[in-house]
C-alpha cells in the first residue's frame, strides 16, 4: 500500500490495524491525524485501501509467438544444416484460401529491420514485422512428422476462419 496524503509540515500519526502477522488485512482502514491547526484539510480523515493478490506466474510473460518442443527441435535441426547465424522470420501476406497466408523463412540475423519484433524462445530467435505481429500475436507454432497432415501447423488465437490446409486464415481487426 502507498500513502501520499501525509503532510510534511506537521507531525502526523499513521495507524495500521494489526493482525497476528502484524500486516494489514486485505481490506483495511488507515487513519491519519495531525496536531497542526493550519492545515487546509480536515484534521481527521481516513484512507480506505484494499489489496488484491495477483495470480503467480510460472515463467514471466508469454512470448508473442511460441514454439512447441517438436517445432523447436525441428527448427534447430533445419538451422544446424546451415553455417550462417540465422533467425526465423514469421509473417503474413495477402492470399491463400481464407484471405491471408503465413510466411516462414530463415534469414540472416544481420538483416533484421529496426522496427522488427525480436522474440527469443529458448535460445531460438524469431523475427516478425509489426504489421504481421498484429495478426499472429499469441500464436503457437507446432510441428508434426506424421505421414498425412504432417509439417508445421499454426495455432492462431486471432484467426476467425482457417482453411483446410491450415496455412491460411482470416482475421478481423
Amino acid at each position: 500500500m502507498a500513502f501520499s496524503a501525509i503532510p510534511r509540515c506537521c507531525p502526523s500519526t499513521l495507524r495500521l490495524p494489526r493482525n497476528s502477522n502484524s500486516m494489514p488485512q486485505p481490506s483495511t482502514s488507515v487513519s491519519l491525524r495531525s496536531s497542526s491547526s493550519n492545515l487546509s484539510f480536515p484534521k481527521r480523515f481516513s484512507i480506505r485501501s484494499s489489496s488484491v493478490s495477483a495470480t503467480p506466474t510460472t515463467g514471466g510473460l508469454m512470448p508473442a509467438i511460441s514454439l512447441t518442443d517438436n517445432a523447436l527441435k525441428h527448427l534447430n535441426k533445419m538451422r544446424s544444416d546451415r553455417t550462417e547465424d540465422l533467425c526465423l522470420r514469421i509473417g503474413v501476406k495477402q492470399g491463400g484460401c481464407s484471405g491471408m497466408s503465413y510466411t516462414m523463412e530463415f534469414e540472416d540475423r544481420a538483416k533484421t529491420r529496426p522496427d522488427d519484433s525480436i522474440i527469443e524462445y529458448n535460445g531460438f530467435v524469431i523475427v516478425c514485422d509489426p504489421k504481421s505481429l498484429l495478426f499472429v500475436f499469441g500464436m503457437q507454432l507446432d510441428f508434426s512428422d506424421a505421414l498425412i497432415g504432417g509439417g508445421f501447423s499454426f495455432k492462431n488465437p486471432n484467426a476467425t476462419q482457417t482453411c483446410g490446409c491450415g496455412k491460411s486464415f482470416a482475421a478481423e481487426m
